[in-house]
């Protein structure tokens, strides 16, 4: 003898899942910039990205440091050998070597 199957037991609604909003850029004298930052410092560090060839290519200037641009500082601290920060985070040794390698802290001379 078959028995009507027994209704499933009510589930609660899923939660939408939890998105932090992006940390405000580090201040000047934490000197690290991470995934997540955003505000001018990251807008001046994608800037001076795309002087590098090859780093960050086709990179946007819009001041969020997305995946694209923590992929872009790994490659540039890879490449250039920078030791001493964080893959991916621009911290003080990144800053140094960008900063040698585009024209100084204010881009002068850059080619």
């Amino acid at each position: 003898r078959a028995t009507a199957p027994a209704s499933p037991p009510p589930t609660a609604a899923p939660e939408p899942p939890r998105t932090e909003p992006p940390r405000p850029a580090a201040p000047a004298e934490d000197g690290f910039l991470r995934e997540g930052d955003a505000g001018p410092e990251v807008a001046s560090l994608q800037e001076r990205l795309l002087r590098v060839p090859e780093v960050y290519r086709d990179g946007r200037t819009d001041g969020r440091y997305d995946a694209t641009l923590r992929e872009a500082v790994a490659r540039f601290q890879l490449w250039y050998g920078v030791r001493g920060d964080e893959t991916g985070v621009y911290g003080d040794d990144t800053r140094k070597a960008l900063e040698s390698h585009t024209g100084g802290p204010e881009g002068e001379g850059a080619a």
